[in-house]
């Protein structure tokens, strides 16, 4: 289906989300009413009322390309049993609605608990020991692969937009410097604990497929450890058993502070894109972009 223009430059509103949803519905043969927003980021997901399935709603049709992967991961990691997000079956998978690809998935029955960060990297080292199948082809990882999208696309100030391209730059110069010493293998690509859901069978399942790509296990690694070490957002405790059940801290390696200033740059331009949602986005907003511009203070972003 070809991109509504007209439309496509109101932005990417929880509206306009809602409304790609109900015309993807009626493509799939699913009843959207009473149909829940329950989380507004990278994607727009909604719960079906009707069905137990969530609705994936991304931001543009350059997002088409992720969506493909997301539903090529899902399907091998389905055919390993690997406790995963499944895709609702007999539909042919993304559609494509006003220029944004819309993906469908079995809704996971949360249990009484949260995974633990112990739990996120036994998941990690598993996954980072698969072998890919042949004719699945992944992407490398790419840091700035949406900056500019972002950037471009963000309602903040213009100066705000200036410091974020020659901060990118920066940042790029500093990447093509790392030496990497692992192999190579598959990285989930944004692999924090809320990207894991425990189920009503007491079972840890990893979602969020759409940075899914073929890399350096480093990528997963900086997540965590940068949420610990640069904003204090796990204890003491919680990062010992994230690291004993990986194997490695990323910190002891000599590239973790570019890893680090690449994974609060993109932190912040995350969160950029829905400034113009609420109150509080913005003054987080604030508070990342401030964090940037002065590289040795301390951190008091809160999670989001």
């Amino acid at each position: 289906m070809a991109v509504d223009a007209a439309r496509s430059e109101e932005g990417f509103t929880s509206a306009r989300a809602a409304r790609v949803m109900s015309a993807a519905c009626r493509l799939a043969g699913l009843d959207d009413g009473g149909a829940e927003l329950i989380r507004l980021g990278e994607n727009a997901l909604f719960r079906l009322a009707s069905a137990p399935v969530i609705v994936r709603v991304a931001r543009g049709e350059e997002w088409l390309p992720k969506a493909r992967v997301e539903v090529g991961v899902s399907r091998w990691l389905a055919s390993e049993d690997f406790p995963a997000a499944r895709l609702v079956d007999g539909l042919e998978q993304p559609f494509l609605v006003e220029g944004h690809p819309v993906t469908f998935w079995r809704l996971i029955v949360e249990g009484g608990r949260k995974a633990t960060y112990g739990e996120l990297g036994g998941v990690l080292r598993d996954l980072h020991s698969m072998a890919l199948p042949d004719g699945l082809e992944l992407p490398s990882f790419n840091p700035f692969d949406k900056q500019e999208l972002r950037v471009s696309r963000a309602v903040i100030p213009e100066d705000d937009k200036l410091f974020l391209r020659k901060r990118w730059q920066e940042l790029r110069d500093q990447y093509e410097a790392l030496e990497f010493v692992t192999h190579k293998g598959p990285v989930h690509g944004d692999a924090h604990v809320q990207n894991l859901m425990v189920n009503d069978q007491d079972e840890v399942i990893l979602i969020d497929f759409e940075a899914f790509c073929f890399d350096h296990p480093e990528w997963d690694l900086m997540v965590t450890a940068t949420e610990h070490h640069s904003l204090g957002w796990q204890t003491e405790a919680q990062y010992r058993d994230f690291v004993r059940a990986y194997g490695r801290d990323l910190y002891d390696w000599y590239g973790y502070d570019t890893l680090r200033r690449l994974q609060e740059f993109g932190m912040t331009t995350w969160l950029m894109q829905n400034v113009q949602e609420d109150q509080e986005t913005e003054a987080e907003y604030r508070r990342r972009i401030a964090g940037l511009r002065n590289d040795d203070a301390p951190r008091d972003w809160r999670p989001w």
